[in-house]
């Protein structure tokens, strides 16, 4: 099983977020379940190669 870190927020009646390793795209959802469900969804699709140009967020060990 994989952890995957995400920033959400309450605006109004829905809850936004998205996946700290995929900062550029943005779900939503009626509830904290709703949007963590529709956060595993994006990251399905934004890691099957069958989406072009995805942007990541990577990492650098400065030596």
């Amino acid at each position: 099983m994989r952890t995957l870190k995400f920033v959400y927020w309450e605006d109004g009646d829905a809850f936004l977020g998205y996946l700290i390793e995929f900062p550029d795209y943005w779900t939503q959802g009626e509830s904290l379940e709703d949007l963590k469900g529709h956060l595993i969804d994006l990251y399905r699709d934004l890691t099957s190669g069958e989406i072009p140009g995805v942007r990541r967020v990577g990492e650098l060990v400065m030596p």
